[in-house]
């Protein structure tokens, strides 16, 4: 299992890091990135939408329990089917976990493949102004 490195940056960063990689694509220079699977979100508001404590809540139980199908994931958080169906598509979108077919009662299953969520937060205090440290208000 790996470690998912989540990042939020504002949204210049990554745009820069989206170009970046669409370069080196083009340039067939894409590295593994150390191993590193990452996660960049645009805003903090972002981040806390998509990942929600009652998501988080059930995307660990998911790592540590392993359920057969997401009726049982449901049962671990508490929580009824239909809701937990509903925040599943989120992280699975993210690429968080996988929605697995053929489960073994042959239901979907829900797949966490990280053991571990790390997060870094660039979240500025004060405006730092134009590029040349100039404050905003000078």
């Amino acid at each position: 299992m790996t470690t998912l490195h989540i990042t939020v940056v504002d949204r210049e960063q990554l745009r820069e890091d989206a170009l970046q990689f669409v370069q080196d694509v083009e340039a067939d220079d894409l590295d593994e990135q150390d191993g590193k699977a990452t996660l960049q979100f645009g805003t903090y508001d972002d981040f806390v939408d998509s990942l929600t404590s009652l998501r988080l809540e059930l995307i660990r139980a998911i790592a540590e329990e392993a359920p057969e199908s997401i009726r049982e994931a449901a049962r671990l958080v508490e929580r009824d089917v239909s809701d937990v169906h509903s925040d599943l598509k989120q992280p699975e979108v993210l690429g968080i976990l996988t929605l697995e077919e053929g489960g073994p009662s042959g239901s979907i299953q829900p797949v966490v493949p990280f053991d571990r969520i790390e997060v870094h937060i660039d979240y500025p205090l004060i405006d730092s102004g134009d590029a040349d440290g100039t404050p905003a208000g000078a």
